[in-house]
């Protein structure tokens, strides 16, 4: 696994660890700022997919095989 070194203003380290603290969700910052990273790679995807339709006027898949697809593209 890569390691970085970032740099955080104080609020948004506050956020993180309310974050941690709050929900219990996540053991420490790496494993929050990771999901977040995942979450904007789907947004991403998501976003990308929807552009596309836009532009091809249709689509011919259905939603659940699009969410099957992100998915699978996100879990790689």
């Amino acid at each position: 696994m890569a390691r970085l070194s970032v740099s955080l203003s104080e609020p948004n380290d506050n956020w993180l660890k309310s974050q941690i603290s709050d929900h219990n969700e996540f053991t420490n910052k790496s494993d929050l700022i990771n999901d977040l990273i995942r979450q904007a790679r789907r947004s991403e995807a998501v976003n990308a997919k929807l552009k596309q339709a836009e532009e091809s006027g249709f689509v011919d898949q259905s939603k659940d095989d699009m969410l099957a697809e992100f998915k699978a593209r996100i879990n790689k």
